[in-house]
């Protein structure tokens, strides 16, 4: 046996350089692929310490001279300091995500433990909303709100995440609630436990990561939506963070490039930070989804 398995061994040592250099390969091909993804954050941050006048001409990332003016021309440039519109973007954001944690997980919890007459057919219906494009809803909704009298509120923008609007964050907790074991609805039902109750003390205690990655992609499509904000807030001291940026494209008939890539670069500093905050729990509850 011993002779038998030596060649093996030996006939395997020369493989070894090949098949690291296929992995150094693999390895440099990703860091570049990683660098063309991210190059045009990197042009952004590096045109943000550029003067205006010179950020179209020079291509190099490294700025030849580095000036914070853009930084503080741009806090200021607009009717209010930036910071009003960080908060107002903030206010919406908040409130769009206790929205869609409270309602649409309370929906998931029926579609997944609760028994009712047509569920099937209700919850293909749910998912069929998720292909409807914004742009086909907007008009019956803008009508809808301006007859209740809510254009130029938050209203239209928060009202809906607390009546489970977004069927995809529905359909994503609805996957992992049904992964989790019924013996522990079972047993709580038999200490005289209710729907209510074992919602709020076994399901929702056990769906966290689903819930954090709920609340990530709720707070970055909320902080990045333009289109909505754009339509239901008129009034300049409601502007949002999107709709304030595209302000700096119409000051004084000229687009203010350096100002608008420095506020730029603010309004991605909340989503970097939610979203490494919450990453962990992110990973979790999308690998716990999609293996359930």
């Amino acid at each position: 046996m011993t002779s038998e398995t030596l060649p093996r061994v030996r006939a395997d040592r020369p493989g070894r350089p090949a098949s690291t250099g296929r992995g150094l390969l693999k390895h440099a091909l990703i860091i570049l692929f990683g660098f063309v993804m991210l190059y045009p954050l990197l042009w952004l941050l590096s045109s943000s310490f550029k003067p205006s006048e010179v950020i179209f001409r020079e291509p190099s990332l490294l700025p030849s001279k580095v000036q914070f003016d853009n930084y503080t021309d741009g806090w200021t440039a607009l009717a209010h300091p930036f910071e009003h519109y960080l908060m107002n973007s903030a206010v919406i954001a908040v409130l769009a995500i206790i929205g869609n944690l409270l309602t649409c997980s309370l929906a998931a919890y029926a579609f997944a433990r609760v028994e009712f007459p047509l569920k099937k057919l209700w919850f293909a219906l749910m998912l069929g909303t998720i292909m409807l494009p914004i742009h086909v809803l907007i008009v019956p909704q803008y009508v809808l709100f301006s007859k209740l009298d809510w254009i130029n509120t938050i209203l239209p923008l928060v009202v809906p995440k607390f009546l489970a609007h977004d069927a995809f964050f529905v359909f994503l907790m609805v996957q992992f609630i049904r992964g989790l074991p019924r013996e522990l609805d079972e047993a709580a039902r038999l200490d005289g436990c209710g729907h209510f109750r074992i919602y709020a003390r076994i399901v929702m205690p056990l769906c966290l990561p689903a819930l954090a990655t709920s609340a990530v992609f709720t707070f970055i499509w909320t902080w990045n939506d333009f289109f909505s904000q754009l339509i239901f807030l008129t009034d300049p001291d409601k502007y949002t963070v999107p709709v304030a940026l595209r302000s700096f494209m119409d000051a004084q008939g000229q687009t203010s490039w350096g100002p608008l890539f420095a506020m730029s670069v603010v309004a991605l500093v909340p989503i970097f930070g939610f979203f490494l905050a919450g990453q962990r729990y992110l990973t979790r509850g999308i690998a716990t989804t999609g293996l359930k």
